[in-house]
C-alpha cells in the first residue's frame, strides 16, 4: 500500500486514521494526465479516475467512507464487492451496482417485468425464473464476473436440492439490496473451459494484441527504399554511365532520360514512407537534377558538373557498377529482404489461425498457431510458403498458452512470483469446486471464487484483515453441502504442497507475494493444516504490533531451525519464541476467546530491530524484517507443515538465491537509489540461509564451497560488497555468533538485512564515509 498512516506511531491500542492527502494526490495527478496527455484513451481512462478519486475525498470528508475499515462505505456490508481504487481506497461505489448491464435489460424484455434489478429479483425467485436459472445452472453457459452474480443462481440450486430454509434465510439477506446490485450470472455461449489448464492471457487478448499491430513506419520506409528507390538509382547511374562513352548522348539518351524524370515523378507521389531521396545532397538528388539541366539545354556549371563526378565515383566505389558481379549480388539480397513479409501481415494470418478459439480461454497448441505459412495459406494471402512467424507476434500468442501451471513456468511464460500469484486463483478455485458433490454447484462455486479472487484488497488499519470468501451469504449458504472431510482435505493439500513447491523452485530468491500467500493460505484452511500463512507487511502503515497468527508461524519455524544455520546467522533464540508462543496459546485458552495482537511479539521484533518509539518508515521496516527473520516469511510453514520438499533436494534453490544475490547485488553500482535493490538482495540471502538449513551436513558443505568459488568469479565491486556478508555466512557456519550490533571481527563480518535506519554498510564499500542518513528502501 502507498497510502500514509497519520506520521506518529500510535498506541496499538488507538486506532489510526488515513489522511486525504494521497486521495488528492491522485486527484491531481488524474487532472493533469486527463488535460496534457496526447493519447484520447489515456485521457478518457483519467477521466475515470478524476470521477472514482472525487467519490473517495467526497465520503471522506462527509462520513459516509471509512478508510482502512474492511466495511468502508456505511450503507454496505462487507460481503459486498466495494470499488477500490489505487492504494486500497474504496470509492463508495458497489461493483455489482451502478445502471444496468445489457444482458439484465435482455432479461426483464424476455421476462415481460419492468427494467429494474428489484423486478429481475422478484422474478428470479418465481417458477419461470427458477427455471431459467436451473438451465443457466445444468448448461454451465454463463459467467460470473463479480462475486454478487452468483447469488440468486445459489438460491436456485438450494431450492432445487431441497435445502429450503436456507435459501429463504439467503434471499432474506440479499433482499435489502435488490434494487442496486447484479445478483444473477450472465448467459454465455459456452462452458467455462476445464480447469487443469491455466492461462496467463486469454485467446481474445491475443487476438486484441495481434490486430493492434499495423505496419511498422521505420520497418515500411526501409521496405520502400530496398523495393523501390535503390533499384530507381541503378536506373539513374546507368544511364549516367551510358553517357560517358565516346560522342555526345544521343536522342535515345534524352528520351530514355526523359522517361526517368517522368518516372522519378510517379514514384514520389504513389511512395511516400521513404523520404532521403527528397535530400538534395543526395547521390541520387545530385545525379537527378544534372540530368534536368541536361535535358533542358543547358552545360552543366563547374561545381554541379564537380558534384556529379563525385556522386558517380562514389557510388561505383561503394557498390560497383550496376549489373555487376557485386552489385547484381548486393541488390538480390537486399530484394530478397524487401519480398520478407511484413510483421502486421503475419499477425493477421496469425489472428485469422486463432479465431475460431473461445477467447475468454487459453490456446492450447500454441506452436500450430505460429507455425510456418502452408501452402494453402500462401495461395489465400499471397504469403510466401514457409514464411516464419517472428518472435515479437509469436510472443502475443505464447503468452495466452493454456497449460499446466509447472509448464508455464518452464517455458517463461510465468517469469515471476508475481506473474504465478495471478494466475493460483484458477487452481484454488478447481480445488474449492471439489469439495461440493454436486457437478452444478462445483462449477458454481469455482465461477465464485474466481469472481471473488479478482476482488482488489482494500488498505485496512487496527490489524483489521480482508474479508475471506466465507463470509459471501450465498457461499456460506452452500457450505452446508460440502463433501465429507477427506474428500476436501486431502486435494487442498496435494494443492498446497504442489504450488509450495513450484514456488520455492522456481523463483526461489523471492518473497512470496501477498495474493500468492493469500490462496496458500485458503488452501490451508480447506487442509485443516493448523498453520497460518503471514503477509508482507507495509512499512508506511506498519501500526507496531502483529497479529497472533506471526507468533504461531514464528513457533513453527522454532520447531524445524532451532540450533540450525539459520538461527545462527540471526541470532534467534528460537526457545523463547517457543515459550512465548505457549504462553500466548495458554492465554487464549483463559480467555476463552483469541489474542486480538500479540504484543510480546512486537516487543522482541522491536528489540532485535533495535529501534525506540519513535515513527519513520525506515525504523517500522526493521521491525517488519524482524519478524519476517523469526517466521522464515512463510518457508517453514511450507516445510514443516504443508510437506514440500523441492525435487532436486534443499541444496538447488539455496545455489538459485546466492545467483539471486550476486545479481542484484551487481545492480547496486551506479544506482543512485539502490536501497530496495539492497533489501531484495538481503530477502534472497535470507531464503538461501533456510535452504542451506535444510541440507545434510555433506550437502550443505558442498553448497558453501561453491558459494565461496562462485564469488570469486563475480566483478570486484560484487565482491567488494557480498565480502562482509560471506565473512558472516562464514562465521554461523563455523559455530560463531555476530556481536549485538549484528558485526564480529572487528567489523569485517556483517549479517546482511535489507532495511536500516542509518546510511546501509553495503553503500559504503568503495565509498566515502557520510554522515548519519535516515534512509529507507523505495518503491
Amino acid at each position: 500500500m502507498n497510502a500514509h498512516a497519520d506520521q506518529q506511531l500510535p498506541d496499538p491500542s488507538t486506532p489510526v486514521s488515513v489522511s486525504p492527502s494521497y486521495a488528492a494526490g491522485r486527484l491531481a495527478r488524474a487532472l493533469r494526465t486527463s488535460l496534457t496527455h496526447e493519447d484520447a484513451a489515456t485521457r478518457e481512462r483519467a477521466g475515470s479516475r478524476i470521477r472514482q478519486w472525487r467519490d473517495v475525498l467526497s465520503g471522506m470528508a462527509d462520513g459516509t467512507l471509512t478508510v482502512g475499515s474492511r466495511t468502508p462505505v456505511a450503507a454496505l456490508p462487507a460481503w459486498v464487492t466495494p470499488e477500490v481504487v489505487t492504494g486500497g481506497f474504496a470509492t463508495g461505489t458497489a461493483s455489482a451496482g451502478g445502471p444496468l448491464l445489457p444482458y439484465e435489460e435482455e432479461a426483464a424484455r424476455l421476462a415481460g417485468v419492468p427494467a429494474t434489478r428489484s423486478a429481475l429479483f422478484a422474478h428470479s425467485l418465481t417458477e419461470d425464473g427458477l427455471r431459467r436459472l436451473w438451465s443457466l445452472l445444468d448448461s454451465g453457459c454463463y459467467e460470473v464476473h463479480v462475486p454478487e452474480e452468483a447469488a440468486l443462481a445459489t438460491v436456485a440450486w438450494l431450492v432445487r436440492a431441497g435445502d429450503v430454509d436456507t435459501a429463504a434465510e439467503l434471499v432474506a439477506e440479499l433482499h435489502p439490496f435488490a434494487d442496486r446490485l447484479r445478483f444473477t450470472p450472465r448467459p454465455a455461449g459456452r462452458p467455462a473451459p476445464a480447469v487443469d489448464r491455466v492461462h496467463r492471457r486469454t485467446a481474445g487478448e491475443a487476438g486484441a494484441a495481434l490486430a493492434r499491430r499495423g505496419p511498422h513506419p521505420g520497418v515500411e520506409a526501409q521496405r520502400e527504399a530496398l523495393s523501390v528507390w535503390r533499384p530507381f538509382e541503378d536506373e539513374l547511374l546507368a544511364h549516367r554511365l551510358a553517357a560517358a562513352g565516346p560522342g555526345a548522348p544521343g536522342a535515345r539518351w534524352h528520351a530514355d532520360g526523359a522517361a526517368l524524370l517522368a518516372r522519378y515523378t510517379a514514384l514520389a507521389a504513389a511512395h511516400t514512407r521513404c523520404t532521403k531521396h527528397l535530400d538534395p545532397k543526395s547521390n541520387a538528388a545530385i545525379l537527378r537534377r544534372a540530368l534536368e539541366e541536361e535535358l533542358a539545354g543547358h552545360t552543366l556549371a563547374p561545381r554541379p558538373a564537380g558534384l556529379l563526378r563525385v556522386a558517380v565515383s562514389s557510388m561505383l566505389a561503394k557498390r560497383g557498377a550496376p549489373g555487376s558481379p557485386g552489385h547484381t549480388r548486393l541488390r538480390r539480397a537486399q530484394a530478397a529482404q524487401a519480398a520478407l513479409p511484413a510483421h502486421h501481415e503475419l499477425a493477421v494470418l496469425v489472428l485469422r489461425r486463432i479465431a475460431p478459439l473461445d477467447a475468454d480461454g487459453g490456446i492450447p497448441d500454441v506452436e500450430a498457431a505460429v507455425a510456418p505459412v502452408s501452402p494453402e495459406e500462401a495461395r489465400e494471402t499471397g504469403l510466401p510458403v514457409g514464411a516464419r512467424v517472428p518472435p515479437a507476434v509469436a510472443a502475443a500468442v505464447r503468452a495466452a498458452l493454456s497449460a499446466p501451471l509447472e509448464v508455464l513456468v518452464e517455458r517463461g511464460v510465468v517469469p515471476s512470483a508475481e506473474v504465478l500469484a495471478e494466475l493460483v486463483p484458477q487452481l484454488v478455485a478447481a480445488v474449492t469446486a471439489e469439495r461440493y458433490a454436486d457437478g452444478p454447484l462445483r462449477t458454481l462455486m469455482a465461477a465464485t471464487y474466481r469472481a471473488f479472487r479478482k476482488r482488489r484488497s482494500l488498505l485496512l488499519l487496527n490489524l483489521e484483515h480482508q474479508v475471506r470468501i466465507g463470509e459471501l451469504p450465498w457461499f456460506r449458504a452452500a457450505s452446508g453441502h460440502l463433501a465429507d472431510g477427506a474428500a476436501v482435505r486431502e486435494p487442498a493439500h496435494e494443492a498446497l504442497r504442489r504450488l509450495g513447491e513450484l514456488a520455492v523452485c522456481a523463483f526461489p530468491g523471492t518473497v512470496l507475494p501477498n495474493p500468492l500467500v493469500r490462496e496458500l493460505g485458503e488452501l490451508g484452511r480447506q487442509a485443516e493444516l493448523g498453520a497460518p500463512f503471514v503477509e508482507e507487511l507495509a512499512a508506511d502503515i506498519f501500526m507496531g504490533t502483529f497479529s497472533p497468527k506471526f507468533l504461531v508461524a514464528a513457533r513453527i519455524a522454532a520447531d524445524l531451525l532451532e540450533g540450525s544455520l539459520y538461527a545462527r546467522y540471526y541470532g534467534i533464540d528460537y526457545a523463547a519464541v517457543r515459550r512465548m508462543a505457549v504462553a500466548q496459546a495458554a492465554d487464549g485458552a483463559l480467555r476463552g476467546r483469541p489474542a486480538r495482537s500479540a504484543p510480546e511479539f512486537a516487543a522482541l521484533c522491536a528489540e532485535r530491530a533495535g529501534t525506540g518509539r519513535g515513527w519513520s518508515t525506515a525504523a517500522n521496516g526493521t521491525v517488519i524484517e524482524q519478524a519476517q527473520i523469526l517466521t522464515t516469511h512463510n518457508l517453514a510453514t511450507l516445510a514443516a507443515r504443508a510437506g514440500i520438499a523441492p525435487p532436486p533436494g534443499w541444496a538447488r534453490p539455496a545455489r538459485d538465491c546466492f545467483e539471486t544475490v550476486c545479481r542484484l547485488v551487481a545492480r547496486v553500482e551506479g544506482n543512485p537509489r539502490p536501497l530496495s535493490t539492497i533489501k531484495d538482495a538481503a530477502y534472497a540471502w535470507r531464503q538461501m540461509l533456510f535452504h542451506l538449513s535444510l541440507c545434510d551436513a555433506a550437502e550443505r558443505a558442498e553448497v558453501l564451497a561453491w558459494i565461496e568459488a562462485e564469488a570469486v568469479r563475480r566483478p570486484a565491486h560484487v565482491r567488494a560488497r557480498l565480502a562482509p556478508a560471506l565473512a558472516g555466512l562464514r562465521l554461523a557456519a563455523g559455530g560463531g555468533s555476530f556481536g549485538p550490533d549484528g558485526t564480529s571481527d572487528a567489523g569485517r563480518a556483517r549479517r546482511l538485512l535489507g532495511w536500516s535506519t542509518d546510511r546501509h554498510w553495503m553503500r559504503e564499500v568503495g565509498a566515502p564515509a557520510r554522515g548519519r542518513e535516515r534512509v529507507h528502501p523505495q518503491g
